[in-house]
């Protein structure tokens, strides 16, 4: 039987071989599969000489998370590598488990320096939990695809889980020859988690047939079938969609759209949703389903941070204004909206410039508009430049004379919806 070194090693290579970069990092929380992980990793070096960074997030949640980071510390010092305490509190706003789990990226992301892969240590046991968790919430393909062993995230890096073909029971007998350190989080069994009370189900699930080998091997399976509908959606993009870079929206020919089967519908929906709002996780299917409906209708709504309207030709998805309401400093080269780059050689005499959505009273200063310009209901969520109550600038609507103010799309790579499709 192939060892558990053996493995790992064949899952570094297929993420990263056969050129390794210098210097991984790994985020270890304490408990048994992030230090088998530590373990496993440090062996590992001794064959390919990487570097290895370690960081533990204290989420403030428990207070004995603190003894948890110092006893990774402590065996980071004896295995010989650097260890950091990332500190991340919770604000008491949205979902604790979402938010922690968005800080601890966030918090990595400031941490990582110009370290590009960070290690994680989820295994099979964690897609079938997670697996079943979706199922209970009636998730779709997209959401019973296994988890993919390297994903890039908003904060510029990539995870990467060699571990998802090993499981739990495996790594903790890794653990105990070894004779190595782990702490167990009592989280893991509080039922006020779904995981928790999905992880005690799965004994179970295993005597019908359920096992955690088998739930993983289904999740598998779908994502192979999430990667064919992917490529379906894409292909759809190319023949009915466009994406005008100077306003951010993302249009559907209507008589197209309304031609393509219901799932790539909600595909493409889904993912213009989420591209434009610039958000990490795709809308429920739940409220995406009643948008749909209302759009093939011939109607509009708002979701997700995004209205969506059937307008004469087109299906148009494009930021909801309420969501962009408040005003901030004017700062060249600075973002706006977490996707528009401000691009400004306003001179420096000019005092209280800010930037914000243009809104209905931007739009009534716009004496003449491009022949192009996007409809009043979109445009009023424009980024524009403001001194008090007066419009400088409005890139989409021909304001700003010259070159004296441009608003911009973070990078021309940014409307490759195409791509993101492919890959979200």
């Amino acid at each position: 039987m192939t060892s558990l070194d053996d493995r790992f090693a064949a899952a570094m290579g297929q993420l990263l071989g056969p050129d390794f970069p210098d210097d991984i990092a790994l985020a270890v929380s304490g408990g048994g599969d992030s230090m088998a992980m530590l373990y496993l990793a440090h062996n590992w070096t001794r064959v390919w000489g990487v570097r290895l960074h370690v960081c533990t997030v204290d989420h403030g949640f428990r207070p004995e998370a603190a003894a948890e980071a110092q006893l990774v510390a402590d065996e980071c010092a004896v295995l010989g590598w650097p260890h950091a305490t990332l500190r991340w509190h919770w604000d008491g706003r949205g979902n604790k488990m979402d938010a922690a789990r968005q800080g601890r990226l966030d918090a990595i992301g400031q941490w990582r320096g110009q370290v590009r892969h960070v290690l994680v240590a989820h295994t099979k046991d964690d897609v079938a939990e997670t697996f079943l968790m979706r199922l209970a919430r009636g998730s779709g393909v997209d959401g019973l695809s296994a988890m993919q062993s390297r994903r890039t995230v908003a904060q510029g890096f990539d995870v990467l889980r060699p571990c998802l073909d090993m499981q739990r029971d495996e790594l903790r007998h890794y653990l105990k020859v070894l004779h190595g350190r782990w702490v167990d989080d009592p989280s893991n069994e509080d039922d006020h988690y779904d995981r928790a009370r999905i992880r005690k189900l799965l004994p179970v699930l295993a005597a019908e047939g359920l096992t955690v080998e088998n739930l993983a091997a289904t999740s598998d399976r779908m994502g192979r079938a999430k990667e064919a509908l992917r490529l379906r959606a894409a292909e759809a993009w190319d023949q009915i969609g466009t994406a005008p870079h100077q306003t951010g929206d993302l249009l559907f020919a209507r008589d197209g759209f309304e031609a393509l089967d219901r799932d790539t519908q909600l595909r493409l929906l889904a993912a213009a949703l989420q591209f434009v709002a610039s958000a990490e996780y795709r809308p429920r299917a739940e409220p995406l389903e009643a948008l749909l409906d209302r759009l093939l209708g011939g109607g509009a709504g708002t979701l997700h941070g995004c209205e969506a309207r059937c307008e004469r030709a087109a299906i148009r998805v494009y930021r909801e204004f309420a969501a962009l309401q408040g005003a901030t400093p004017h700062k060249s080269g600075a973002l706006w909206d977490n996707r528009w780059r401000i691009c400004s050689s306003l001179q420096a005499d000019l005092p209280d410039v800010t930037v914000r959505a243009l809104g209905e009273d931007g739009w009534q200063q716009v004496a003449q508009r491009p022949q192009n310009a996007p409809p009043f209901h979109a445009a009023r969520s424009l980024p524009s430049l403001w001194q008090g109550d007066n419009l400088l600038a409005c890139a989409a609507l021909g304001v700003g004379s010259g070159h004296t103010t441009d608003l911009w799309p973070l990078g021309r790579e940014a409307f490759g919806f195409r791509q993101f499709l492919l890959s979200h």
